[in-house]
């Protein structure tokens, strides 16, 4: 599929220090078929010794982005390939072997900015004759922008983006992301804002990858809980179109209606779930990070 469309593609992978992470990672991106054109990996940190001797053992290309923050370095992959396809997996990720025919098939159509995939935890079989079909979203959709914010597209681990779609796009928002003050949601607001420029989305359940899901523990339900209120913040200043969207899709959540679109998991999540102590401090906390951050997306 990747030849007969005549478009080219890197696989990027952000890493810091988990060179036995990557090693897998890097095993399973040399049983794609077809395979990449090439492969990228950014260190995001000063240079790290055992990273730079398992690029090398895959031959691969290896640079380093010493900016704190997963959105820099994914930026810094977008900046550095000349591939008409960019696909991002996280280091800790093994992608099936059919991964990248799949996540590719839906960019023969130059309307589509970005492509993302199931992601699975480790142990769990991924039944190629189950997979839900593909769906597509644009603006024409009356809940593009929910969807697209709130994680109805998918995950970062898992997706893949249009060069050329990207020309004008300011890029992954460095507040946003792992390392970055609100460490959720780079890819959702990169979706949004794609999708926004006029582009569609796809996600395609059958292009899986394996990651682990983290552990839940009550200090990390008031952090991220802290930091979604400073992303609702964020996307009620950026996307002053679609204020009453947002307002409205949390006013539901907040009642416990289910959600009318796929989303996994489709349950509220813990910051809707806890109690009320939890969501005042993070309503306060929420906004002065958010504050806090706006210098950085000014710069």
């Amino acid at each position: 599929m990747l030849k007969q469309s005549g478009l080219t593609v890197t696989i990027v992978i952000c890493t810091r220090h988990r060179p036995a992470a990557l090693r897998n990672c890097l095993q399973a991106i040399a049983r794609l078929s077809p395979p990449a054109d090439d492969v990228l990996v950014i260190d995001n940190s000063e240079g790290d010794p055992e990273t730079v001797k398992v690029a090398g053992e895959f031959a691969v290309r290896y640079l380093v982005e010493a900016g704190a923050g997963l959105s820099r370095a994914r930026n810094r992959g977008l900046a550095e390939c000349g591939s008409d396809i960019i696909a991002y997996v996280d280091d800790d990720a093994l992608p099936c072997e059919n991964w990248l025919e799949l996540i590719l098939e839906p960019f023969s159509d130059p309307s589509v900015g970005s492509v993302t995939g199931d992601t699975i935890p480790p142990g769990v079989t991924a039944d190629a004759g189950h997979f839900p079909p593909s769906r597509s979203l644009s603006r024409k959709d009356r809940q593009w922008f929910e969807i697209a914010t709130f994680g109805g597209l998918g995950m970062g681990t898992n997706m893949a983006l249009r060069k050329s779609a990207c020309v004008e796009w300011k890029g992954f928002d460095v507040r946003l992301g792992r390392g970055a003050p609100l460490q959720i949601s780079e890819e959702s607001h990169a979706f949004a804002s794609l999708l926004n420029a006029g582009y569609r989305a796809v996600h395609v359940p059958a292009a899986v990858v394996v990651h682990p899901s983290k552990p839940i523990d009550i200090e990390r339900i008031e952090e991220e809980a802290t930091c979604s209120v400073a992303y609702w913040l964020l996307l009620f200043f950026e996307f002053p179109g679609h204020r009453f969207d947002m307002v409205r899709f949390l006013s539901r959540r907040l009642r416990g209606e289910s959600l009318t679109w796929p989303r996994d998991p489709q349950t509220p999540g813990e910051i809707i779930s806890s109690g009320w102590r939890v969501r005042l401090k993070a309503g306060l906390a929420g906004a002065l990070l958010y504050l806090r951050s706006r210098r950085l997306r000014e710069k």
